[in-house]
């Protein structure tokens, strides 16, 4: 593994920072000034096993601020882990670490261990990135571990020397031209050109002419001939986009250009012949649009040729990780900033969201994330309101008399029944002070009664847990802020979290 750069011009927190990761078998390599990180990082350009797995920097330092050097590491490697150690009267400046993208910083003095295990969680993070890049840099047009999806990718495999039409069905925000452009790619017709139109988003009165083109003088302001969409696929493939949605008398003329492959321009009296491979797509029952004649059942006949289901993103969650580090990189590069991390509890919570909006959805929440996530590593805390409204399934269907305790509560005070639960929550609030104290009291009095011997424990751990969480997530995670809040020292509000084991 590549090692651990601890940079400050205090020789002693050099020596207790080598010491103490050698015996966690981190390599490091020490620096008392950014000149000389600098130095070292050209050297290694050439050589990316010379380069820190990790940079641990001071923010004070003779010949330049660690603030300085961070602008400078993530220009040029934006993946770069940086945690900046910084005295408790540099707050400010911790602030411009984390907007600089910064993954941590580390007030002094610091507890060893803490430090050790923050510098562990940034090596974490450093190699399950670099993974996540290797498969970015080698990630097909089309993302998809999950069976339903490698369906797909098999049937445009098979597809992929014909030019047979096919109708892709699947809900709104799908992928659906995404799939139909790969089905175009893999074609015998990949050099010619892909030409879509979404039938839904065009008024009736202009859809024809932008399928099929119109003469000059065909009707008031058509001045000039205009090629419509058939003709500008010419020797390519045409998709068209939510086909359940045309026009009935629209549908009898794109059957006869499917039928004999010809058609008419718009006030034209001269055939053209198209020579173009014909994909749908729709997230309408078609089978039931016919039934209820919004839909010719010969057309439907011509269009189903093969039909390609899309699934739901709901249906393929475990894919959801991979498309959102995925997102965050493409949404960093179109916004020129460096791309969002994001956290092992954030995709378990986005896993418990249902997607109306499938893919695209997530791709929207992803572009969200990267310009209102407050740090580089998005936590559960930064995802939108309706993803963090979502209660886990687990949760929501445990049984009534226990239930399941938040995976960042250790077990011994993960006792909380709704009753309890809902006086913590009903706590935050001073309009819910007397159901929390009934409920707290209900909860008393059911452990009393079955013999327990460390209900004060139980409960007051328990109610201390939420105190403090509720105040972390009030100051988005900012410990001396939350105990000024809670009116409770800072040497306190460390202690309580270290003992109640709260991350």
């Amino acid at each position: 593994m590549k090692p651990i750069w601890i940079v400050d011009d205090d020789q002693s927190i050099r020596f207790v920072l080598e010491k103490a990761l050698l015996r966690e078998d981190l390599p490091t390599r020490s620096f008392t000034n950014t000149r000389e990180v600098l130095a070292a990082l050209d050297l290694a350009a050439d050589d990316e096993t010379q380069g820190p797995q990790v940079l641990v920097s001071d923010i004070r330092m003779p010949g330049g601020s660690g603030l300085d050097l961070l602008d400078k590491i993530k220009a040029k490697h934006p993946g770069l882990p940086v945690i900046i150690m910084t005295a408790f009267s540099d707050l400010d400046s911790a602030v411009s670490a984390f907007q600089g993208g910064a993954f941590e910083y580390l007030p002094k003095p610091f507890d060893l261990p803490r430090a050790v295990e923050l510098i562990r969680r940034a090596v974490d993070e450093s190699q399950r990135e670099e993974v996540a890049e290797e498969r970015m840099a080698a990630a097909p047009e089309m993302l998809g571990q999950a069976p339903a999806m490698q369906d797909v990718f098999r049937a445009i495999g098979r597809l992929s020397q014909s030019n047979v039409t096919v109708l892709i069905t699947g809900e709104s925000g799908s992928g659906k031209e995404l799939v139909a452009r790969a089905l175009h790619k893999h074609s015998p017709r990949t050099n010619g050109p892909f030409v879509a139109i979404n039938t839904a988003a065009i008024p009736k009165d202009l859809l024809e002419s932008e399928l099929f083109g119109h003469e000059r003088g065909a009707f008031t302001g058509a001045q000039t001939m205009r090629r419509g969409r058939f003709e500008q696929a010419e020797g390519g493939t045409l998709f068209l986009d939510e086909i359940g949605d045309m026009p009935f008398d629209l549908q009898t003329r794109l059957l006869r250009v499917l039928s004999d492959g010809h058609f008419y321009r718009v006030g034209g009296h001269n055939s053209v012949k198209a020579n173009v491979r014909v994909i749908a797509a729709t997230h309408q029952d078609l089978e039931q649009r016919v039934k209820i004649g919004g839909f010719r059942e010969d057309l439907f006949h011509r269009l189903n040729v093969i039909r390609l289901r899309l699934p739901a993103l709901r249906e393929r969650g475990e894919d959801v990780p991979a498309l959102t580090r995925h997102f965050l990189q493409q949404s960093a590069k179109q916004l020129g900033v460096e791309p969002k991390r994001i956290s092992d509890a954030a995709l378990t919570q986005l896993a418990t969201f249902a997607f109306p909006g499938n893919v695209r959805q997530l791709e929207n929440i992803c572009h969200w994330l990267t310009v209102m996530a407050p740090a580089q590593l998005v936590e559960t805390k930064d995802l939108p309101p309706e993803v963090l409204a979502v209660v886990p399934v687990e949760a929501a269907t445990h049984a009534p008399a226990t239930a399941a305790a938040p995976s960042h509560l250790p077990e011994q005070i993960a006792v909380a029944t709704p009753a309890v639960l809902t006086a913590m929550t009903e706590a935050s609030t001073p309009s819910g002070s007397a159901g929390w104290e009934t409920g707290l009291e209900g909860e008393a009095q059911a452990l009393l009664e079955a013999g327990r011997n460390d209900v004060w424990d139980v409960l007051s751990k328990r109610f201390e847990s939420r105190l403090i969480l509720t105040a972390l997530a009030n100051t988005r995670g900012r410990r001396i802020e939350a105990a000024q809040k809670l009116g409770i020292g800072r040497n306190t509000i460390t202690r309580k979290i270290q003992e109640l084991g709260i991350e």
